[in-house]
């Protein structure tokens, strides 16, 4: 008979061998031991694969040309068996007792269809606090996933469910992608939290995502306007979400026209006279 693991575990990665062996050996460390671990490489030219290999049947390696973390965790996504599905982003670390407690959490809250934990934050090596501005909430969260990603990917572990109701990843967003996805969430389900840290997020260094492109907030802007006229939205949430876009398009119309780039500053000033 097919054994249904109840978890898979999705860590997509380019060119990141010098991290990916610590997170894979944060996930096989889990006290929790039922879980499938899928490895999406997204075209990656260096080590990835024979460090990967090196790790034999604990590890279910895909494949896939260089297409952006949307499109890898969508790939592990349509290959995952698990009752529950999870992402561990290559530079990030899980606690050992990560995925036994969510699961256990999952059981005692079966309406719920995604719950996240608080993190541990390390920028150049160094431990580093948390702004107030960056405080956990369990609920119906949705007003306060506005104003930026409250949600890592790394913390999260949803009912597989969820994707039929919310969606995939947006594979047309370089970044800001889970942004996307928690809005979507976030406006249709309750959302839990376990306010413990059990994840490590390693930032600082050069390969990251959010330092490749400039003005962050034009791919939350477009998030946002998608969100915004989905239909999905009313009352109070869909005045919060227009007065969210309104701000943002006034900060990058005023940061374009001081780089002289009118015809962008131009694009999001059109933008606030849509909403």
């Amino acid at each position: 008979m097919f054994n249904i693991p109840q978890c898979s575990v999705i860590i997509p990665t380019f060119n990141r061998a010098a991290f990916l062996a610590e997170a894979i050996d944060s996930v096989l460390a889990q006290t929790e031991k039922d879980f499938e671990l899928i490895v999406v490489d997204d075209g990656s030219t260096d080590q990835t694969s024979e460090l990967v290999a090196a790790y034999g049947k604990q590890i279910h390696y895909l494949f896939q040309p260089n297409a952006g973390v949307s499109a890898a965790r969508n790939f592990g996504i349509r290959h995952a068996k698990g009752r529950f599905i999870t992402f561990l982003d290559s530079d990030d670390l899980w606690l050992p007792k990560k995925l036994s407690r969510q699961i256990e959490w999952m059981a005692v809250h079966p309406d719920i269809m995604l719950c996240y934990t608080d993190e541990i934050w390390i920028r150049r090596g160094v431990r580093v606090n948390q702004k107030k501005i960056h405080a956990k909430a369990g609920g119906w969260i949705y007003p306060l996933c506005l104003p930026r990603c409250l949600i890592s990917p790394s913390a999260v572990l949803m009912r597989r469910e969820l994707f039929d109701a919310a969606g995939l990843f947006d594979e047309q967003l370089p970044i800001c992608e889970d942004y996307d996805l928690w809005l979507r969430v976030a406006s249709r389900f309750e959302v839990g939290f376990i306010p413990e840290p059990l994840i490590v997020k390693r930032g600082g260094h050069a390969d990251q995502l959010s330092h490749r492109e400039w003005g962050i907030d034009r791919y939350r802007v477009t998030a946002l306007m998608k969100i915004y006229e989905s239909g999905v939205l009313s009352g109070a949430w869909c005045r919060q979400t227009a007065e969210m876009i309104y701000l943002k398009c006034h900060i990058l119309e005023s940061g374009f026209r001081k780089r002289n780039k009118m015809e962008e500053a131009l694009y999001y000033a059109g933008l606030k006279e849509r909403i």
